[in-house]
């Protein structure tokens, strides 16, 4: 009797065909010591695009889906932090979505990852649209990490962009805050508006001061500069007559003193006018104390018998 014939043999699962996530994990701990241990990280990149290559192969019927995803995910990790010390992290979010197509499909953690690195590196609209895509898909709202995410949008990407309304929006109208998360969340909001108007106001208020203390000043200098005229103009102008005046009065006083009779001559009418032109000429400020004085007390007494 012949025998029948053996079955074929199995074929080997290689590294390229079979058992692609079992090939992707062996690269997956290859980059990681290319990074962590010989700090090489343009081959620690080069090494997880391999994995990824591996990933993309057709997965063999009775294989996981979760083992793949999951060394697909660390792998985006590697590859984000090889990127990020090479400072091309312009490059990381186009470089994730080569792996996972649209940012809806992206894992938590590796959102979590490019959301602290755009923030660290002060571009946080980088990934704006690709956070806010995530976080509106249905299916997203239901994993655990979705109120940390939100959260991390909120206080990293929206605040910092200015996107109030926005942020308003997404802790009302989300059942990812608790009622404290809420309540700390739009008091932050309320503080940057607050912020945003002074930033906004605070050029127009100040030059107002400025422009009103200015005008201020250069009206008391005008006021004091026209009392300084007045002054000096004041008294070169009436220190002719002063002298004059004096001189006039001096006289008087000599003639009095040395011929009281022909002091009684002296028309008694000419004293109101000499008191009204030192009045004149000095004024009330500058007026000396015998001008101001009734015109009586310049009468001569007559001399007695």
């Amino acid at each position: 009797m012949k025998s029948d014939p053996a079955p074929p043999a199995a074929p080997l699962r290689g590294l390229g065909s079979v058992l692609p996530s079992v090939a992707a994990a062996a690269l997956l701990e290859e980059a990681a010591d290319l990074l962590v241990v010989h700090l090489d990280f343009p081959a620690a990149l080069n090494t997880c695009e391999r994995a990824g290559r591996n990933l993309n192969l057709d997965v063999l019927a009775g294989e996981p889906a979760g083992v793949s995803l999951e060394v697909k995910c660390s792998l985006c990790v590697v590859g984000i932090q090889a990127l990020a010390e090479m400072d091309r992290w312009q490059e990381v979010l186009s470089w994730v979505l080569q792996y996972y197509h649209t940012p809806e499909k992206l894992p938590p953690k590796v959102l979590e990852l490019c959301v602290l690195l755009y923030s660290k590196v002060q571009e946080p609209g980088a990934v704006l649209e690709a956070a806010r895509a995530w976080l509106r898909d249905p299916d997203n709202q239901g994993l655990p990490e979705y109120s940390a995410l939100a959260e991390l949008h909120l206080q990293r990407v929206l605040l910092p962009l200015g996107c109030l309304a926005e942020a308003e929006e997404l802790v009302v109208g989300s059942e990812a805050f608790s009622v404290e998360q809420q309540l700390e969340a739009l008091q932050a909001i309320s503080t940057a508006r607050q912020k945003q108007r002074q930033e906004h106001c605070g050029p127009v208020k100040d030059q107002k001061p400025r422009q009103e203390g200015s005008s201020h000043k250069f009206l008391l200098l005008l006021m004091l500069l026209r009392r300084l005229w007045d002054s000096a103009v004041s008294y070169f102008v009436s220190l002719p007559f002063k002298k004059s005046l004096l001189a006039t009065l001096i006289l008087c006083l000599l003639v009095v003193r040395f011929d009281p009779v022909k002091g009684e001559e002296i028309d008694s009418s000419m004293c109101p006018d000499w008191n009204l032109l030192g009045n004149t000429c000095w004024g009330p400020m500058h007026c000396p104390p015998e001008a101001m004085l009734p015109t009586e007390l310049f009468s001569v007494p007559a001399a007695e018998a």
